[in-house]
């Protein structure tokens, strides 16, 4: 696969990973409302975010398809998380 290519592909995913993590959102809502959800999903996203966030920073050439990816999914699954308590 071309270098080019894979650039692409992992533009792609980022979008979707965003969309993915966006999708907190109406979670958030439920859980203000009073209609609480699970605190643990939503934690762990958090987490896992973290993680591949501090991993794309900290290469020698930062990964900024991987970083923006999980940003929010560091916002959104901590707030979702948070108001599910």
């Amino acid at each position: 696969m071309s270098q080019k290519t894979l650039k692409i592909l992992g533009w792609i995913a980022t979008g979707t990973a965003m969309l993915m993590y966006i999708s907190y959102f109406p979670q958030i809502i439920n859980n203000l409302n009073g209609n609480k959800s699970g605190f643990l999903q939503p934690m762990v996203a958090a987490i896992n975010c973290i993680l591949w966030c501090s991993y794309g920073f900290f290469q020698k050439k930062k990964d900024w398809p991987i970083i923006i990816a999980n940003v929010p999914g560091v916002v959104f699954g901590t707030i979702a998380a948070i108001t599910a308590l």
